[in-house]
């Protein structure tokens, strides 16, 4: 069985290095870096590529809209030569007001514009003929390189069209923030779906899911970490969607009335933390990435929670 996790890429890089030596030692199946407002991703799976040595290196997720498709296939081949073949490119739309804020891009019909995206990343690999798109077109061809035209990609899923293209295009599905429930209820129905749509089944499909994870002895410390994190989320349009659409719309209303920041984090409930992270004891973080797997999970992701540590819970992880 597989486990992967996501190592931080934020605070000092000698604990990232840490971790991520840690993670290829006990058996880990990938190491995944996320692509947000502090070290880049794929410059630290780089750099980590040469300590953790038998791991899959993976990116979860990288925004489509901050790197070209032909910057992102000339990044992706790159780390995957690095490496000797271990990268996993994983990709994701991210969300308005971040790559309109930072990046100065728009988000237009997310599910189509990443499957014209994904088609011309795989040519590009490939050093087939760029394909014309609405969206993304590019000239560029590999010159005295050749990259892996197999690369994996999979794609960051939320809502069920999201899942479906996921299922039809990519090698895999990244789950964020997406409770147990919503994972048996929802992503493997659509990823199915979409699965259908290639004429494919589940086999072989990777569903990778976040756990927020944490061996503590007072599991209050915890559940402070994680509402200081998801706080941000229950503010953004795709999550509170897929919130609402997991059975959270109390905690939705409830973050909408709050008065402040206190009250927003408040409202998240104890039901939901439940229901998404695995916290406690050593045997309840395993029994929380065990639930994930019978929920249909292939691949859980543990990530640290702030105020935590996070080699306590690599080890715990494993024995699930």
């Amino acid at each position: 069985m597989k486990t992967s996790v996501l190592i931080p890429t934020t605070g000092d890089i000698a604990t990232v290095r840490e971790h991520a030596a840690m993670a290829d030692q006990l058996g880990y199946d990938s190491i995944n870096c996320s692509h947000i407002a502090a070290r880049d991703s794929f410059t630290t799976l780089a750099g980590l590529a040469h300590l953790a040595q038998s791991v899959t290196l993976a990116t979860a997720v990288a925004p489509i809209y901050h790197r070209s498709p032909a910057s992102m296939a000339q990044t992706a081949a790159t780390i995957d030569d690095l490496s000797g073949g271990r990268f996993r490119l994983g990709l994701g739309t991210g969300h308005r007001a971040t790559m309109g804020g930072w990046h100065g891009q728009d988000i237009g019909n997310p599910v189509a514009e990443m499957r014209e995206y994904v088609a011309l990343v795989r040519a590009l690999l490939a050093g087939g003929e760029p394909l014309a798109g609405l969206r993304w077109n590019s000239s560029f061809a590999f010159n005295g390189f050749k990259a892996r035209a197999d690369i994996p990609i999979y794609l960051a899923g939320l809502s069920p069209a999201m899942l479906r293209l996921a299922g039809e295009i990519a090698d895999g599905v990244v789950l964020w923030a997406c409770p147990a429930s919503y994972v048996k209820d929802v992503v493997t129905r659509e990823v199915a779906a979409g699965r259908a749509r290639a004429d494919r089944g589940l086999g072989g499909f990777d569903i990778c899911a976040a756990i927020p994870s944490a061996v503590v002895a007072d599991p209050a410390v915890a559940h402070d970490g994680i509402r200081a994190e998801l706080h941000r989320y229950f503010g953004l349009p795709f999550y509170r969607a897929m919130f609402v659409h997991a059975g959270y719309d109390a905690d939705i209303a409830a973050y909408d009335a709050a008065a402040d920041v206190a009250a927003q984090r408040a409202a998240i409930s104890d039901a939901f933390i439940g229901d998404l992270c695995a916290i406690g004891t050593p045997e309840d973080v395993a029994a929380g990435v065990a639930r994930y797997r019978a929920a249909g999970a292939t691949n859980p992701m543990i990530t640290n929670i702030t105020g935590t540590d996070l080699r306590p819970t690599l080890r715990a992880a494993l024995s699930a």
